[in-house]
């Protein structure tokens, strides 16, 4: 329990009380409910916010048609407990939001984790106080709280781009995000619909929607490499396997690239015969996972002619699919950038949707979308594309913009999201300098903020970070401070692995271009999550060299 104090609101106001806690964690997601539950068993007086009406955090407002999984039921899981693992039996390789939102509600409630969550309220502000050492915290209700520590588990991915097009007011009909949908099932039978974007998020709504609608429009701007997902259904005798396999699993994804259990295992690219590759580019294409890009030859990534030859062989896949009919060709699949530099989505037959009569895909690079009209979308040529329901499928501020629309102040007033408006930089993406005691999950220049199977990596800083606040503590200290220094060479150490891949190059949400006006950098550390974790490993094992503690 957190104790109560009273403070003077200001002058002229009456006193307010102030719930007084140990931390705050900001959001109930995969990463907040065992940031909760971490620190609970430590013994700390905790409360965690989170702006929905329940716990799930991407799976409670991600609820669009066909949001699923792109990491296998069996290592997007928690790793602290094996009976918790073995408590729950999804129902399929890739289970789809439904499922997911309940699984997480069911890890809450076996922890018993709700009764120390705030729902439907959203974190406003967060003040550094340097006199008290603490936090001082306001929620859009006018709410009061202070702790010791703050800990954002805000999400990477939780800052939908919601007022991206002119007009979207004057529309007539309906229009819905992709990342705030709605409870209530949306009706597409017989309507016209436009989908615009064609990201993993705009694939799944796309190829699920298909089949309802009376027609749909597609606005294509960026084409995408695509993956088939291939997703079998789980028996009890089936997770009962997995579950044998629980400790193997746990080392294997703490271990890997990306947080997954496998790993880059063809060998070197040069040692291979082109037809030896491409027999290893067809067992991972047909394992129907995201295998091909984080566990075939990690020369993709740094080496033009691989990246070639390797996006080449998808790009003949999708052809093929597509009927080879020049103008999807030239529509829907990549030419200006390599395979695996951009997000890569799993997909169900969704190229196939464009080969139905019903089904227009309208090039946004030829003719940009202009403004959104009563009567529907009007493109750059003049044409007014009238539809009934508009869906947008236009992304995220990722990384940094679940932070940045909080107004968080550190030590002399200095803003979070006025610094990082000129130059997005963190510790290693745990700690920010110049905000004492403020620890993050899931930002900027950590594998987490994009390129790692989520439950990984938000893991493993939630493990590093509840194990540095037990050291603080037992140091009888108070405040913990990443130095300038210690940011400076993460920072630098950061962009020089980044530098090295064809990432840089390209333009993509994973180097924030889909934001205008957004400071260009890497949002995720490419040097690695095993690498990653040994480094926090190291910090812990030598004492955290690098922090300030005080």
């Amino acid at each position: 329990m957190g104790t109560l104090t009273s403070e003077k609101a200001g002058q002229g106001q009456s006193e307010s009380a102030v719930a007084s806690y140990d931390a705050v964690v900001i959001g109930a997601g995969v990463a907040g409910l065992y940031q909760l539950h971490r620190l609970r068993e430590m013994g700390l007086s905790v409360r965690a916010y989170d702006t929905a009406s329940g716990v799930g955090g991407t799976w409670y407002w991600n609820r669009y048609p066909g949001a699923r999984f792109d990491s296998q039921a069996e290592i997007y899981q928690y790793w602290f407990s094996e009976e918790l693992y073995k408590s729950w039996q999804p129902s399929e390789r890739f289970p789809a939001q439904p499922e997911t939102e309940r699984w997480l509600n069911h890890v809450a409630d076996k922890l018993d984790l709700k009764k120390d969550i705030q729902f439907n309220t959203r974190i406003a502000s967060a003040h550094y106080d340097e006199a008290s050492q603490r936090w001082h915290i306001t929620t859009d209700q006018g709410e009061k709280v202070d702790a010791q520590f703050l800990i954002a588990c805000c999400g990477m991915l939780s800052a939908p781009l919601t007022n991206r097009f002119p007009g979207q007011a004057d529309f007539k009909g309906e229009i819905y995000h992709t990342g705030l949908w709605p409870k209530t099932p949306v009706d597409f039978k017989g309507k016209r619909v436009a989908v615009v974007g064609t990201g993993a998020t705009g694939i799944q709504v796309i190829q699920t929607i298909a089949p309802e609608v009376g027609s749909m429009k597609v606005f294509v701007r960026t084409p995408q490499y695509v993956l088939p997902m291939k997703n079998p259904k789980y028996s009890a005798d089936d997770w009962a396997k997995w579950g044998a396999q629980f400790h193997q699993l746990k080392r294997r994804v703490r271990e890997t690239f990306a947080g997954f259990d496998y790993d880059f295992e063809a060998g070197p690219w040069a040692d291979k015969t082109p037809e030896e590759r491409t027999a290893i580019l067809e067992k991972f294409w047909n394992d129907g996972s995201l295998a091909l890009w984080l566990a075939s030859f990690s020369e993709m990534f740094f080496d033009e002619q691989v990246s070639e030859e390797v996006s080449e062989f998808v790009r003949a896949k999708l052809r093929a699919r597509l009927q080879h009919r020049p103008d999807l060709c030239k529509l829907l699949i990549p030419t200006d950038y390599g395979f695996g530099t951009h997000r890569v989505p799993l997909e169900n037959k969704y190229l196939e949707v464009y080969l139905q009569p019903n089904v227009e895909a309208v090039d946004c690079r030829e003719t940009p979308i202009e403004r959104i009209v009563p009567e529907g979308i009007q493109t750059a040529d003049g044409k007014v594309h009238e539809v009934d329901i508009i869906v947008l499928a236009v992304g995220f501020d990722a990384g940094s913009g679940a932070l940045s629309r909080i107004d968080i102040r550190g030590r002399g007033g200095r803003s979070l999201k006025e610094q990082w408006s000129q130059e997005i930089r963190t510790a290693m993406g745990l700690q920010v300098h110049g905000y004492p005691n403020l620890f993050t999950t899931g930002a900027p220049l950590a594998p987490s903020a994009a390129l790692c199977n989520m439950p990984t990596c938000l893991q493993q800083q939630v493990d590093w970070i509840s194990d540095f606040i037990a050291h603080v503590r037992r140091q009888g200290k108070t405040v913990v401070e990443a130095t300038q220094e210690f940011e400076d060479a993460w920072v630098q150490h950061h962009d020089e692995t980044a530098a090295k891949t064809l990432v840089v190059k390209t333009d993509s949400w994973y180097m924030g271009s889909n934001v205008e006006g957004k400071p260009r950098r890497l949002v995720s550390y490419i040097g690695g999550a095993g690498t990653y974790h040994a480094k926090c490993d190291e910090l812990a094992r030598t004492g955290y060299p690098g922090f300030d503690i005080r």
